[in-house]
């Protein structure tokens, strides 16, 4: 079923009762948390200065993505049960699984075609893609084995990247396409975590306000003993430890690890928790984007290379590319697309065609 459901009209897709209209509002902030780390240039925080506020998109919005990408997951492999996403069984789960192979794999090649066109970003679809395929074998365990593996992996993974890190910098050029296979930014062995989490997340009743309320309450709970452990750490920035315990954004440190990854379960919680109110109408546009992340990320980054080679004749001159403050034309854009396509056509058109593409090499 697509996700305007059969028989329904496209304008009403976004108010569909199948639809958590908070996980499309949670990933449309991810997707607008990602455009301004990608376009704007952002001073490092400072609580007394406002204008540094916007520092929480570094890092935290991609782990909302991969977060996001865990319920969706779960939403893909499940059926609606009275305690949440229940996985499916049988002949259904085995379709369901082969599917989810075959979009990480297109995910994958469409990552790796954004990363040709030179555009300066750190395209995430490479690691989204090996993240599906390793979400194969975690379907159908349970909600609790579920948290204990994402809490795991959180904190026993930093200490092994720095290691791993060190050998791919020292394999030279095998390290740099391996870097580049792997969309390593997001090393995959972490990003599991927050995948997992939002598996785990999508497994319990998601309609319930007491699981939002859990979500919003447990997950800053995390982001604040995060932040307080990392302003008491006195590990020397730079070393072995400092790295593995590390709160800075991309650094694959345990305090960010925990820290952003409750930040994204808490951000998941409070957008369920906005959308049982009037304002689920409000932020219908953002929920729009939501609904369509793959071409809203996607168009991003193609309006990023044909601009930025009209304009400067350099795709590649990210400063040069900032100064022409691409930031609202981009986000004003994306808004009134997907929010108009939404409306009389329903499904994205890359997500329309990227469940055609599955369903074709899977048949139901």
């Amino acid at each position: 079923m697509s996700a305007t459901g059969r028989g329904m009209l496209p304008s009403r897709a976004l108010s569909a009762v199948s639809r958590l209209a908070g996980i499309d509002l949670a990933r449309g902030l991810a997707v607008f948390g990602m455009f301004a780390a990608h376009l704007l240039v952002i001073d490092p925080f400072d609580p007394t200065q406002p204008l540094t506020w916007l520092d929480v998109v570094n890092g935290r919005s991609s782990i909302l993505f991969a977060t996001v990408a865990g319920v969706s997951i779960a939403l893909m492999t499940g059926r609606a049960g009275s305690a949440g996403t229940q996985p499916l069984s049988g002949r259904s789960l085995t379709v369901a699984r082969r599917r989810l192979a075959v979009r990480a794999a297109i995910l994958w090649a469409i990552g790796m075609m954004l990363s040709a066109t030179g555009v300066p970003v750190f395209v995430i679809l490479q690691a989204y893609g090996i993240l599906f395929l390793l979400a194969l074998p975690l379907v159908r365990l349970s909600v609790r084995t579920l948290w204990m593996l994402a809490a795991s992996i959180a904190l026993v993974v930093p200490w092994v990247l720095p290691s791993i890190d060190t050998a791919l910098l020292n394999a030279g050029e095998v390290g740099g396409d391996l870097v580049l296979l792997l969309g390593w930014q997001y090393p995959f062995p972490l990003w599991a975590a927050f995948m997992i989490a939002g598996l785990a997340a999508a497994r319990s009743d998601l309609r319930a306000w007491r699981t939002q309320v859990v979500l919003v309450a447990a997950g800053a709970t995390c982001a604040i003993v995060a932040l307080a452990a990392s302003a008491f750490s006195s590990a020397p920035r730079g070393s072995y430890l400092g790295r593995v315990l590390s709160d800075e954004a991309h650094s694959g440190g345990v305090f960010e690890a925990v820290g952003s990854g409750g930040f994204a379960l808490a951000v998941i919680g409070l957008c369920l928790l906005i959308c049982r109110t009037p304002m689920r109408v409000a932020v219908l546009p953002i929920r729009a984007v939501g609904a369509m992340p793959l071409t809203a990320y996607v168009g991003q980054i193609v309006a990023w290379g044909i601009w930025a080679s009209l304009s400067l004749g350099d795709v590649h001159d990210l400063a040069g590319f900032r100064a022409l403050q691409p930031f609202w034309p981009f986000v004003l854009a994306t808004l009134v697309f997907c929010t108009a396509w939404a409306v009389f056509l329903g499904r994205g058109p890359l997500e329309r065609a990227l469940g055609f593409a599955t369903r074709v090499v899977v048949p139901g």
